[in-house]
């Protein structure tokens, strides 16, 4: 199959793919979680920002990395070529196992708490969800991609009306602003570090794009546009949307609960349009549910190009990932049907945070040790083409260069070693299983090497 036949997307659509990835459960429901610990404003504020400047130094990194191995898998991809084929297998195996799976079966929870009407099976409703969701993905390039803008704009359509509302009413007498509790006691607490998790949960989802690069139709300019332009958008409307939530809403009746969004429209508006506005966070829901359906089976395809153990995920005639995409929508709706919201957010942002804390720090060795520019390659076999056989870094001028390096990998990685250290300590049961995530992944890895050895002989 020669990928340069296939439909290619723009930077408009990479745009899109990440904000409907980013915008979605996360930034409806983590401020419950938040408040349950944490009561200053200014404190919940901060974190929200704090997400921000961290995902947007992930998506400098990530598109310095992918202008060079411009290659679709994301962290697979980039860690496979410039640390080890063992490192970018467990990326990739967190990718396929949770880091996407897991995301998809929160949001498709998310949808049915925000539905403004009773169901007597929720869960059996976000699977029919998730399975259809997948059908539309197993058609072509074309449908995902005009599906995937529609839906986006309005999403963001809808947060900013939201937003736009909520600063022009005037506030709830009895609101949650509160900014006489101590700042600096709450920036220092362990539930400070907790709420990280969740915000940096909220802006999972900045590196949609990184999944995807070889299906643009320019890698170099666009990845870079989609990544960044993409996190900026999302910053801006959820520190705005976090602001309004509190400004409207009693501090009570947001603290431990998920549907904040309906809650907040219903001071604002009155119960008639919260139902509106629930059906329509409902519906909008469903883009970033599209949107991970769409980019995460194809980390799953990449594998399956270079490890013959999972030769059966591999794209079809048309480029579709068809039984990598049914592979990932049982698991998310085996997660969904198992798990609980706390506890699927927690253990996916711990393995998540790993993985994305390994690439940034990939962007000191690209730059340190030179590593060869990869360029896009038509894969016809399970082996890749090695590295050393293509032009060294320097010798592709348009690759795009991090902003004031390392400052920003320097926050990223100060950032991620905080939410992974207190998580190690205060949410030792979500690690433990992540631990075990990452040896079940060590097992298929020598697994894989096994075959392909056997294969070469």
């Amino acid at each position: 199959m020669n990928r340069a036949n296939l439909t290619k997307i723009s930077a408009i659509t990479g745009i899109s793919l990440v904000i409907a990835s980013m915008v979605g459960t996360g930034g409806f429901t983590s401020l419950g979680f938040q408040l349950v610990d944490l009561s200053n404003t200014a404190v919940i504020l901060s974190l929200w920002i704090a997400g921000g400047i961290m995902a947007l130094a992930g998506a400098f990194s990530y598109a310095e990395i992918g202008t060079v191995i411009k290659r679709s898998g994301g962290e697979y991809a980039f860690l496979s070529e410039i640390f080890s084929p063992a490192i970018g297998y467990l990326s990739g195996w967190i990718s396929l196992t949770v880091g996407f799976a897991a995301p998809v079966a929160l949001s498709a929870i998310a949808f049915t708490e925000y539905l403004p009407i009773s169901t007597t099976n929720a869960r059996l409703l976000g699977v029919i969800l998730i399975l259809g969701t997948t059908t539309v993905h197993s058609l072509n390039l074309n449908v995902s991609s005009k599906f995937q803008n529609i839906t986006t704009f309005f999403k963001v359509l809808l947060i900013c009306l939201i937003v736009v509302l909520g600063m022009v009413l005037p506030a709830n007498s009895e609101n949650a602003m509160n900014f006489g509790s101590s700042f600096i006691r709450e920036i220092k607490s362990t539930a400070f570090a907790v709420a990280l998790i969740y915000v940096s949960y909220s802006y999972s989802g900045w590196n949609a794009a990184a999944y995807i690069t070889e299906e643009f139709k320019n890698p170099v300019k666009s990845l870079p546009i989609a990544l960044i332009v993409g996190t900026l958008v999302v910053t801006f409307l959820y520190t705005l949307l976090q602001f309004v939530f509190i400004k409207h809403v009693p501090y009570q009746e947001l603290a431990g609960q998920l549907n904040v969004g309906t809650i907040a429209i219903e001071h604002m508006l009155g119960t008639r349009y919260a139902t509106f506005f629930g059906w329509a966070i409902s519906l909008l829901l469903v883009s970033g549910i599209s949107a991970m359906v769409w980019t995460g089976p194809r980390v799953t395809s990449r594998i399956a190009l270079d490890y013959p153990l999972w030769k059966t995920f591999r794209d079809n005639k048309k480029g579709i990932p068809v039984k990598a995409l049914w592979f990932q929508g049982i698991l998310s709706s085996i997660l969904l049907i198992t798990g609980t919201f706390d506890q699927i957010l927690v253990y996916c942002g711990i393995l998540l945070n790993i993985s994305t804390l390994l690439t940034v720090i990939g962007t000191f060795r690209l730059r340190w040790v030179n590593i060869p520019d990869r360029r896009i390659i038509n894969v016809k076999s399970v082996n890749t083409v090695p590295c050393q056989n293509l032009p060294p870094t320097n010798e592709n001028p348009k690759k795009f260069k991090s902003p004031l390096f390392p400052l920003f990998q320097i926050i990223f990685l100060v950032i991620s070693v905080w939410i992974i250290a207190f998580s190690l300590v205060n949410k030792p049961i979500e690690t433990m299983i992540g631990v075990g995530n990452l040896v079940l992944g060590l097992i298929t890895y020598f697994a894989s090497e096994r075959i392909k050895r056997r294969n070469e002989r």
